[in-house]
Order: structure tokens, then C-alpha cells, then sequence
């Protein structure tokens, strides 16, 4: 059922490129969750299948993630982008994550959509949900919500960029910094040309290269807080001791990619083969994160996290414009 709602999400990029795969598929999985006739399959016989899209195929697409990233195209950049970068991600991760508390969002929704945003969009949120064990209905929110804006941001942004006064190479380095999904950044990047899709996926893939750290500090976090509960908890309670792994094996293969691919032991063609195949897994998890998304129990949050979502949408944008005016 997966792979039928990918190749439908396909299906309306070719007839609408103006619509990205990943949020069809998205789209696509949310309706249907809430078409009679297909509710009941998805919520039912199809459903393991579709967590296992969720969960499984997900990781599978954050390895593979690593082998966009190069460390020598990523250092080339100079470490005055790459400090841009990285306040741009740590000023957007905690103030998403503070309003979104402030706001009484439950669950891990504020964390993840502070993922979601300051890194890369739905990879990153399903990075940190597989380290926090967060609940599926959080993750399909958050990604919800960061698709989204990201996908608003491909018709918005080049709408501003010769209104801002920027470059076509200051105009991919903001897409870069501020954009969620690698796709979206290629998407808004390319409409200036070749020069500002290139300094836009350095400054992306820059971003990504902050996953692993962000999902280490999470996952140290998440350890401390299972020690601590674990303290009141009665020895004979088997799970008390249980604690999440300081590098979950996925994002060690992330890392594994990016050594790789840094290396250059891999054939450019097989390069662009795994972003294909990473492109399609990622779409099929967003399906069965879509298919698990119930819109009545989301009107009590709604609001809220689509506040949420429109703060930390301009807060990235400021940030990253003010950023490259000044790294000019």
C-alpha cells in the first residue's frame, strides 16, 4: 500500500510539478486515513506494513541521506558560512522549542518540530523520533506541519529574491539555510539558476551534517532522563533499566555514508541511483506517516502548532537572510 501511495505521489509531480513527491505522498496517505472505504485497511490488515514504512524505511532513508554530504564540499564553504549555519540552527531549535512548550503542545511535538525546521524536515524528525521513541501521531504532526511550510517556502522565496536585493548566489545560500527538505532546497534554489542551486544545497547539505551531534545531545538527554526515572522505579521493573542508545545504529550509518562519500569510493552513478532510491523511501514513510494521521484529534492543536510552525517558518527566514547580508 506504501508503494502504491508513492508511485500515486509521483504520479501528481508529473502532473503538477509544482507539488513535491514527499508532500504528495504525505497528502496522499492522510486521505487516505480518512476515506471510508480505505480507512478501515489502513487502520486495520495494512497497518504493521505501514508503521514498518514509517519506522523502518525511514532509517533506511537517513542512511542513505549521508551520501549527499561531503566534508570537503562542506568545509570549501569557510567557516564564517559555517558559523552562520550553525547559529541559524541552534537560535531556530530553541526558540521553536520554547514556544511550542509555551504554547502546550503535548508529546515530544514541540522537540520534533524544532528538528524538523532547524535541520532537515521529515529525515530529521524521524531521526530524533526513533532516538526519543516518541508516538507516532507526534511525528505524523510534526511532519505534517514542517512539509508544509517547506513546501509554501518553494513558491514564497523566489517571489522575494530580487525584492531583497540578493545575488543569485546569496539567494541559494538563504534557500539553503532556511528551506527544511533537500528537495524542497533544489525546488526554490533552481529558479535562479546553477550558481544559486549550488551554494543552496552546500549550505543544505551544511545543515544536514548537523544531524548526527543534534540526535547525540537528544539521545544523552533522553538517557539522563530514563536514569533518573529508573531511580524511582522498582527494581524488578525489567524496563526501568532500559535506556536509548547514545548513537542509534542508523545515524551511525549516516555517518558511515557521509566517511564514504567524503572518501570518493563511490561512482558518481551509483550516487545518483541512492538519491533516487533515498527520494523513494522517504516518500514511502511519509505515506504511512500521513495514513496514521487522524484530523479530528488534530483540531485540539491545530491552532496551536500552526502557530508554531508560521513563527518558526519567519524566525529561520530572518535569521538566514540576515545571515548571508552579513557573511556577504
Amino acid at each position: 500500500m506504501a508503494a502504491g501511495g508513492v508511485a500515486g505521489a509521483r504520479l501528481v509531480h508529473d502532473l503538477l510539478p509544482m507539488v513535491p513527491t514527499l508532500t504528495a505522498a504525505m497528502v496522499l496517505g492522510m486521505i487516505a486515513a480518512h476515506l471510508p472505504a480505505l480507512r478501515t485497511i489502513t487502520q486495520g490488515v495494512a497497518r504493521p506494513g505501514l508503521g514498518v514504512a514509517a519506522k523502518r524505511l525511514m532509517r533506511v532513508a537517513i542512511v542513505l541521506l549521508g551520501l549527499q554530504l561531503s566534508l570537503a564540499d562542506v568545509v570549501g564553504l569557510g567557516w564564517v558560512t559555517a558559523l552562520m549555519v550553525l547559529v541559524v540552527v541552534a537560535v531556530t531549535f530553541t526558540g521553536t522549542l520554547w514556544l511550542g512548550r509555551r504554547l502546550g503542545l503535548p508529546g515530544d511535538q514541540p522537540l520534533l518540530v524544532a528538528t524538523g525546521y532547524s535541520i532537515c524536515g521529515a529525515s530529521a524528525i524521524g531521526a530524533v523520533s526513533q532516538t526519543t521513541r516518541s508516538d507516532q501521531k507526534d511525528v505524523a504532526n510534526a511532519v505534517a506541519v514542517v512539509t508544509l511550510c517547506g513546501t509554501l517556502a518553494i513558491a514564497v522565496l523566489p517571489l522575494l529574491h530580487h525584492p531583497l536585493g540578493l545575488t543569485d548566489a546569496a539567494f541559494g545560500r538563504w534557500v539553503g539555510a532556511s528551506v527544511h527538505d533537500v528537495g524542497q532546497v533544489v525546488a526554490a534554489a533552481q529558479t535562479a539558476g546553477p550558481a544559486s542551486l549550488t551554494e543552496a544545497v552546500l549550505v543544505k547539505l551544511m545543515r544536514v551534517a548537523l544531524l548526527a551531534p543534534l540526535v547525540a545531545l537528544i539521545a544523552i538527554s533522553a538517557r539522563r532522563r530514563t536514569a533518573e526515572h529508573a531511580s524511582v522505579e522498582s527494581a524488578s521493573d525489567e524496563n526501568a533499566s532500559v535506556r536509548p542508545p547514545l548513537i542509534p545504529l542508523f545515524v551511525a550509518g549516516f555517518l558511515m555514508m557521509i566517511l564514504l562519500r567524503t572518501g570518493g569510493h563511490i561512482p558518481e552513478a551509483a550516487l545518483a541511483q541512492a538519491a533516487s532510491v533515498q527520494h523513494l523511501l522517504l516518500a514511502a514513510a511519509l505515506f504511512g506517516l500521513g495514513s496514521s494521521i487522524h484530523l479530528p484529534s488534530m483540531t485540539r492543536t491545530g491552532g496551536r502548532m500552526a502557530l508554531l510552525g508560521l513563527a518558526s517558518w519567519i524566525v529561520i527566514a530572518g535569521l538566514s537572510y540576515l545571515g548571508v547580508i552579513v557573511t556577504a
